[in-house]
């Protein structure tokens, strides 16, 4: 039987000085595998053509259409309406700068954090643009894709519970991106060049280990032993520099 849903969303206009954050109710008869997608392209062409949301390629590629669906963090395109109660609230994603409605602005985030972590290959290598490209073990390689598989859809920043509480915490995208470049042998840098990155409260150690956010990641990326290794990467490092042996 077909279900009748009922959608409350947010809404709020920041560059509108009148505009007050309220929640919007809409009602919208559910068809065969819609999607959240869907349904919100729905609402707009058929009731509502001010509703904000960012939508790109609506196969899970693009991260572009994250926001909190009945308060966990996902992407609309990947859930499915069945799945859901009656009743669904969409919230944007906390952490980044609101945009409008269910619109955030994540780039200005993972622009600061792709800055912070010095998001690119260190080497002392001198550039020879006629050498052939350097060599890499497949299971190296491998290792190294699975931790580059972040679509920067932000769900993971936006269920993670010292992001939410400190802007200055570099957050399990932050990590997974350290922890990519760690993993890759053209890197030049060390444990303790990593440190001076990511070993401190506003890193790694700032961490409550509570995993929302790998529960929540769409590509569902290894965050759990990640972060894990990290923290114990990081600590290892302070303790080579404490004892009388450390380097």
């Amino acid at each position: 039987m077909q279900r009748s849903l009922t959608f409350n969303i947010f809404r709020h206009n920041p560059q509108d000085p009148a505009s007050v954050p309220h929640m919007d109710t809409y009602r919208l008869d559910e068809t065969d595998s819609m999607t959240l997608f869907i349904a919100l392209h729905r609402l707009r062409e058929e009731q509502d053509p001010s509703l904000k949301f960012d939508f790109c390629c609506r196969a899970g590629v693009c991260g572009s259409c994250a926001m909190v669906i009945n308060g966990r963090p996902g992407l609309a395109c990947h859930t499915k309406t069945r799945d859901q109660p009656d009743t669904i609230t969409l919230l944007p994603l906390p952490v980044f700068k609101l945009v409008g409605d269910l619109a955030v602005d994540t780039g200005i985030w993972f622009r600061a954090m792709y800055q912070r972590t010095e998001s690119w290959i260190h080497t002392r290598a001198e550039f020879d643009p006629a050498a052939q490209e350097a060599r890499m073990e497949n299971e190296v390689a491998n290792a190294i894709y699975e931790l580059d598989r972040c679509i920067e859809c932000g769900c993971c920043v936006a269920a993670c519970g010292t992001a939410n509480l400190r802007p200055d915490f570099l957050a399990p995208a932050g990590f997974i991106r350290v922890a990519r470049f760690a993993a890759d042998p053209r890197d030049q840098r060390t444990d303790a060049d990593f440190y001076e990155i990511i070993g401190s409260d506003e890193g790694i150690f700032g961490c409550m280990g509570l995993l929302a956010c790998e529960d929540v990641c769409p590509k569902h990326l290894p965050l759990q032993n990640q972060l894990g290794y990290l923290r114990r990467k990081m600590g290892l490092t302070v303790l080579k520099k404490l004892l009388p042996f450390g380097g």
